[in-house]
């Protein structure tokens, strides 16, 4: 059975910079493992690793998807492996390095999932009501989806609603192996984990955030830094995570900008919380401390 080495944890805890390490010892190829980070343009407000960070270091499944439409787990499976199996084929070790779990954990159980289509109209129905409500909804349709599932992700919940109404019912996902996998997660004291999500955030604005969130919103027609924007709609924007959704809340007018601020530092720990939560189920991953302390 083929090596998979994976390298896992909450947002902010090091990853991207562990695995380029181990890639260079170990002659391996990196597959991100980021529901966003397969976004073209989504880069800042993603943490996305750049040419300088990943030291020659040959990365895969970034920047597949244009962020107009929705890329599904089961579109992530099928291209994580084409590259899994790239990598191998040139004798060289795979790394799966992210911290979308539901991602993770369909390449390492190979998880059959279902190839449904996004359906607009029933979306458009669900995003209106709360989470509790779409909770409510998973559950009475698949009481097995609804605890695994996050909780707190009405996106997640939406799309698994989406799924069990198109085919009936969910069907079970059956684990099995295809690859030996190796998971290594990175461990952080929460004090550390906070001040570093506190930090990036800060160094991100810095950085453009701002700009790079009017860009995805205004129109191609609109030049923003010599290049054209990506025309999406705020409503997207909102969609497309923490960073996206508050900026774009404070540049619609909604948020001051302490306000964003303060949103993002909370969302994200919140958000982090969830991950580490999500993780601590899988009782096969190897943690490892991470060097900075309190």
């Amino acid at each position: 059975m083929q090596k998979l080495l994976v390298i896992l944890g909450p947002t902010a805890s090091g990853k991207s910079e562990l695995a380029v390490k181990l890639a260079k010892k170990f002659n391996g190829e990196i597959i991100s493992a980021d529901s966003r980070q397969v976004y073209k343009g989504l880069d800042i407000g993603t943490g996305k690793i750049t040419k300088k960070e990943m030291r020659g270091v040959p990365h895969y499944l970034l920047n597949v998807a244009s962020p107009k439409n929705t890329f599904t787990v089961a579109q992530y499976k099928k291209q994580a492996e084409k590259a899994i199996n790239k990598i191998i084929k040139k004798g060289k070790l795979p790394i799966l390095c992210g911290g979308t779990g539901f991602y993770i954990q369909a390449v390492v159980d190979d998880i059959s999932i279902p190839e449904v289509k996004p359906n607009s109209a029933l979306r458009k129905k669900f995003e209106k009501k709360s989470i509790k409500e779409l909770a409510t909804i998973l559950k009475k349709l698949d009481s097995k989806r609804h605890k695994t599932i996050d909780i707190k992700n009405p996106r997640r919940l939406i799309r698994a609603i989406e799924i069990a109404k198109a085919l009936g019912k969910v069907p079970s996902l059956k684990k099995k192996k295809k690859f030996d996998a190796l998971q290594i997660g990175i461990k952080t004291e929460d004090k550390i984990l906070k001040q570093k999500i506190n930090k990036r955030i800060k160094q991100w604005l810095k950085q453009g955030l701002i700009q790079e969130v009017k860009k995805l919103h205004n129109p191609p027609t609109r030049l923003i830094g010599g290049r054209a924007g990506e025309g999406l709609s705020w409503k997207r924007l909102e969609s497309l995570g923490l960073e996206y959704k508050y900026v774009a809340l404070y540049l619609q007018g909604k948020l001051s900008k302490d306000e964003m601020l303060k949103k993002l530092e909370t969302e994200t720990w919140r958000y982090a919380k969830r991950q580490k939560t999500w993780f601590k189920k899988d009782k096969r991953i190897e943690w490892v401390e991470s060097k900075e302390k309190s």
